[in-house]
């Protein structure tokens, strides 16, 4: 079965123009067209799409992106690069998930203190509080 562009847009929540830019910029050099120039987009058009947007949503470059799809065109021959590269991303994933965990630490504290400001009604307990250390 082949769904539409406006189809495709609906599963994946994406709007059209972003899967057209995407089409635009190399990354789906897989899609079938008909004969009038439509995209036509198989189930595992799909996959590759849920894939690029993952990637994407890591903070990988569109040119990285790029180069994986045409990895994934190039078949078997590239299966080594495919992996480092994903290798890669888990690395620098771990790398944004830390710093997260550090802001949410930082954020916490921070609901933490202006809770207990409010519910003092002044900032200024805990300047008390430093003072009494």
């Amino acid at each position: 079965m082949g769904y539409s562009i406006g189809q495709v847009a609906e599963k994946l929540n994406l709007p059209s123009s972003t899967i057209r830019y995407y089409d635009k910029e190399g990354l789906l050099p897989f899609i079938q067209r008909k004969n009038s120039g439509v995209r036509v987009f198989s189930e595992s058009d799909l996959g590759m799409l849920a894939i690029i947007e993952c990637l994407k949503n890591t903070g990988m470059p569109i040119k990285d992106i790029k180069q994986f799809s045409i990895w994934c065109a190039q078949g078997d021959a590239t299966l080594q690069e495919r992996y480092d590269m994903f290798l890669e991303r888990k690395r620098i994933v771990e790398e944004q998930m830390a710093e997260l965990e550090r802001s949410m630490k930082t954020i916490e504290h921070k609901c933490r203190y202006y809770k207990a400001a409010l519910e003092a009604g002044t900032e200024s307990i805990h300047k008390q509080a430093v003072t009494k250390k």
